[in-house]
């Protein structure tokens, strides 16, 4: 008897229906799983085997063939263990199988028949939608995350025996209900950190909204403790709040990954990722045998922080200047080809120097004739070139940090970024796939950044005296359209660029000696 039970693959953030066809037939003895599965789906059969057993049904000592069609996409992992269990029992007739057609079934099976975790149940939930499906039976663990998906039923079940259960008396399971807006918002503003907390460094601030409004990459060069990381670590709570499908796209990231906080069904703030320097370029970009999203995709309409960026390996930072353009990468393998998005925010970090004191206004840099140099260069110019805002960061002066004087808050900045946002929002209503200052492309640059002929005089003298990239000219341009754009102003203004100018640190002909 031919039964047939429906999974899915997840191929990069998408995932794709599969068929699962077992055949429990009268010649023979043996197992056979076809159907390009990897080693873990084949390694199934004991798994099911015990489970079956445990359950009290009877494993069949026949020819048992299980088909996982299409044939040419390759299966991995174990969470084909509850669909292939379901199909075996219902072709040896121990349990109904008209209804298994109306269901998507995912679950990895203890030898006991409980049921642990899978990966991607939120882009299994969205396919399973599409293709009209009634519902999704998976681990209760991942209930939540896939009940996100509206007009689907999803059950969550602890063992197989609920699911055996639920076949013979539907009424025995009741679907979960999350109430996915309600979520969303409530976990929007819920913040530890503030920029109340930060003492001085207005400067610093004031670059930090310019990012924020414009989604600027940034670095921030300064001596050891004057407070880079402690900035860093407080951006996200200015940054404007993701939208709901923003959320939902950056969760189906996170499931993929299996990096999905417990208890956690939707990813309601912006991602804040921080890799140590030692990361390497697969765990940053993303790959491996089996391709799996790196840290750029987990930071994925939110924010990647580099601290130490001189320490990472040069070849980890190399890799990173194509998706900092094209905010896609590519994971090419001889049998696939996935992308990944990566709309992501850099953050930077750095001393300005071995000994971090070059520059610096209090202590002597001890660093041999050539060293500054030699130490900023381990960041190439072209990757220094993609970052809009360099700014200069310097201790915080005693009077500052001893002040009782309350500093502005998180919420009212980022008041000021909404707005910003929702200028950009309406100018770029018409083209698609740009929605800040930051990803304009070089004919909207022409368009929509054309500064008046005071400007262009200033702006040309920047260029030969610091001797700028092309590229360059056109960061200072975006810059100083966002600094309009926090202050109202249709035009850009001359001290909108000269403000955007002095954003250019390492440009400077004084760093690197």
């Amino acid at each position: 008897m031919i039964v047939k039970t429906y999974g899915s693959a997840v191929q990069g953030v998408a995932a794709i229906t599969i068929t699962l066809e077992v055949n429990v037939a009268p010649k023979g003895t043996k197992f056979y799983i076809v159907g390009l599965p990897d080693n873990a789906v084949k390694e199934s059969q004991r798994r099911i085997e015990s489970a079956i057993i445990d359950l009290g049904c009877k494993m069949p000592r026949l020819r048992t063939v299980v088909n996982m069609a299409p044939a040419d996409i390759k299966k991995a992992g174990s969470a084909y263990d509850l669909p292939i269990a379901l199909g075996i029992i219902a072709a040896s007739k121990q349990m109904p199988a008209d209804k298994l057609a109306d269901y998507i079934i995912m679950g990895e099976l203890s030898l006991d028949g409980t049921l642990q975790p899978i990966k991607g149940a939120l882009p299994i939930a969205i396919q399973a939608r599409k293709d009209g499906f009634k519902g999704l039976i998976l681990p209760k663990q991942n209930a939540r995350e896939a009940a996100m998906v509206n007009e689907l039923e999803v059950y969550g079940v602890s063992h197989m025996r609920e699911v055996i259960h639920f076949f013979e008396q539907p009424q025995s399971l009741q679907p979960v209900i999350v109430d996915t807006r309600q979520e969303f918002l409530a976990a929007q503003a819920d913040f530890d950190v503030d920029f109340a907390d930060v003492k001085g460094q207005y400067n610093i601030k004031r670059a930090l909204e310019i990012a924020a409004a414009g989604g600027h990459n940034v670095i921030l060069i300064g001596p050891p403790g004057a407070g880079k990381t402690m900035l860093a670590k407080r951006f996200p709570t200015i940054l404007p709040p993701l939208s709901l499908n923003e959320a939902l796209e950056t969760t189906k990231i996170h499931s993929v990954a299996g990096k999905l906080p417990a208890h956690t069904s939707l990813i309601a703030r912006r991602p804040f990722r921080s890799p140590h320097h030692t990361v390497s370029d697969t765990a940053l970009v993303g790959g491996g045998s089996i391709p799996q999203p790196g840290e750029i995709s987990l930071a994925h309409n939110g924010v990647l922080f580099l601290d130490e960026l001189p320490e990472f390996r040069r070849k980890v930072l190399e890799v990173m200047r194509q998706p900092i353009e094209e905010r896609l990468v590519t994971i090419s393998r001889a049998k696939a080809i996935i992308d990944y998005p990566s709309n992501f925010l850099l953050l930077a970090a750095m001393n300005p120097c071995q000994c971090g004191f070059y520059n610096h206004s209090e202590k002597d840099c001890t660093c041999p004739p050539g060293a500054v140099q030699k130490y900023l260069n381990r960041v190439s110019g072209p990757l220094l070139d993609r970052i809009d805002l360099h700014v200069e960061v310097t201790p915080t002066p005693f009077s500052a940090l001893s002040s009782t004087e309350e500093t502005e808050k998180s919420e009212s900045i980022r008041e000021r970024v909404i707005k910003a946002r929702e200028i950009q929002t309406a100018r770029f209503a018409d083209h698609a796939g740009i929605y800040c200052n930051a990803q304009m492309n070089s004919h909207l640059l022409r368009t929509i950044c054309t500064p008046d002929q005071e400007g262009a005089t200033l702006l040309k003298k920047a260029m030969d005296f610091m001797k700028l990239s092309a590229r360059a000219y056109s960061r200072i341009l975006k810059v100083s359209r966002t600094i309009a754009d926090l202050e109202g102003s249709e035009q850009i203004q001359t001290p909108h660029l000269a403000e955007a100018i002095q954003f250019r640190s390492l440009d400077k002909e004084k760093w690197g000696g």
